[in-house]
């Protein structure tokens, strides 16, 4: 796990690292760059219609490396032991649905919680691609084709609403390997990409001693623009610059999202509760970016810690030695992060998931650990407003494959739209020209949850 101090030196850069206020370069690192596309058109205009009535957030925790469903979500009590593994499973305040011993406090709130048993990963493989972006077609083929061009949900949310604030940016990533953990925008457009954390935090706050009245002169701001506008080339991202130089220096200097990125303002003793660790402080990160107006924000603690192939298999061991250290860690996650939601009166305005690549082998490896498994998965839900305190869909009595309901990548997407309030129908145009809907292969809302 990343420690507290890794966490804080990832979101908090020294001011030392950033370039000098009064240039060009400077505003454009701080204004724009640190901002993916926050600052282009078709953010800005999504932005301008969100009332706060309408405000509605997706919280994505990626548990990368592939979760075990039968040690966490799926428990076989019944099994034979190679097959149910070392843990046993405990019953949850909703009667019939028992988790892991593991996972206690989760089994305290499932009247809260869904648990789907029955998503089909089959399209899926050792990258977010395909369940990030909620869609079959978009897979790991090679470095070139990666995804085929296809976008992730949360870079279609930040195209399709935008961000609840337009001092935010709408599509947020805390993960410390960004390329193995966040699945970006594919073709859609860079300015649809999810927006760093740990980058955006060190390029919103300006160096110790610079006073705002020195950014106050829109007219001289304005003006470098221009200069720089007739000494480079016309791109796009330059002449949208120029388009949005106001909103940008808001942006800077308002400090609303510097607050928003500031754990420092939180009681020390919620942020004991939620833990100090990588995906304890990642979660409370999330809480307050939703609720300074960021739309989707995806969270993954640490890349790769669920891939538990056994105990002589490093670097993340098997179920014993690998999995039962960290689950502790998720299961206090999701449940500070639910009951922290629900008393502030968020918790029907966020959705919440959690979910990795696919799940793990029905049978236990001699290294005490389980291989990857494409068959089948587990994830959780909650909040949104939607219908919670169930299972929706089982496997069959050894975990091996979907005996009932199954649940597809593009229908997780539909769901997370329609949530969303994004028109099902919509789509967007290629760089061929061609129109790609949201949703593919005829995903259905999960109508269990609405």
């Amino acid at each position: 796990m990343m420690t507290s101090d890794v966490l804080q030196t990832r979101i908090q850069p020294a001011v030392s690292d950033l370039i000098r206020v009064g240039s060009r370069r400077w505003f454009l690192q701080t204004g724009l760059a640190g901002f993916g596309g926050l600052t282009l058109p078709a953010l800005l205009r999504a932005n301008e219609a969100v009332k706060a009535s309408d405000r509605k957030a997706i919280i994505l925790f990626w548990l990368s490396g592939g979760p075990s469903h039968l040690d966490m979500w799926d428990p076989k009590p019944d099994a034979p032991r190679e097959i149910r593994g070392p843990f046993s499973s405990i019953e949850s305040c909703v009667p019939g649905v028992r988790l892991s011993e593991h996972l206690p406090k989760q089994a305290s709130i499932m009247d809260k919680l869904t648990i789907i048993r029955s998503v089909d990963c089959k399209a899926s493989n050792h990258t977010p691609i395909t369940m990030q972006a909620g869609n079959p077609l978009a897979r790991r083929v090679d470095k070139v084709r990666d995804g085929d061009g296809y976008p992730s949900m949360g870079s279609v949310v930040a195209k399709f609403r935008g961000s609840n604030d337009p001092r935010m940016p709408a599509f947020v990533g805390l993960a410390p390997s960004w390329k193995a953990d966040v699945w970006e925008s594919g073709q859609m457009g860079s300015q649809f990409a999810p927006v760093d954390g740990g980058e955006l935090a060190g390029r919103i706050s300006l160096p110790q001693g610079i006073q705002l009245d020195r950014l106050g002169n829109r007219d001289e701001l304005r003006r470098q623009f221009d200069q720089l506008l007739r000494d480079r080339d016309r791109t796009e991202t330059m002449v949208n610059a120029d388009r949005y130089t106001a909103q940008a220096m808001d942006l800077v200097t308002s400090g609303h999202a510097a607050k928003a990125f500031d754990l420092s303002q939180e009681k020390d003793s919620l942020r004991d509760a939620y833990g100090r660790d990588s995906v304890g402080e990642k979660a409370l990160l999330a809480r307050r970016l939703v609720e300074a107006g960021v739309t989707f924000v995806l969270v993954s603690a640490r890349w790769g810690y669920f891939d538990n192939h056994g105990d002589n298999v490093p670097p993340w061991g098997g179920i014993e030695k690998g999995l039962a250290p960290i689950l502790p860690t998720v299961d206090r996650t999701v449940y500070h992060l639910v009951t922290d939601l629900e008393q502030r009166g968020l918790l029907d305005k966020t959705l919440v998931l959690m979910m990795g690549e696919f799940g793990r082998g029905p049978i236990m490896t001699k290294d005490a650990g389980r291989d990857h498994w494409l068959n089948c998965m587990s994830m959780i839900l909650a909040g949104g407003g939607l219908k919670h305190g169930q299972v929706i869909g089982s496997t069959d009595s050894r975990g091996y494959d979907i005996k009932d309901r199954p649940v597809r990548p593009q229908d997780l997407a539909a769901t997370v739209f329609k949530y969303a309030g994004i028109d099902l129908a919509t789509h967007w145009v290629n760089p061929q020209g061609r129109p790609i809907p949201i949703v593919t292969e005829g995903g259905q809302p999960i109508a269990e949850l609405l």
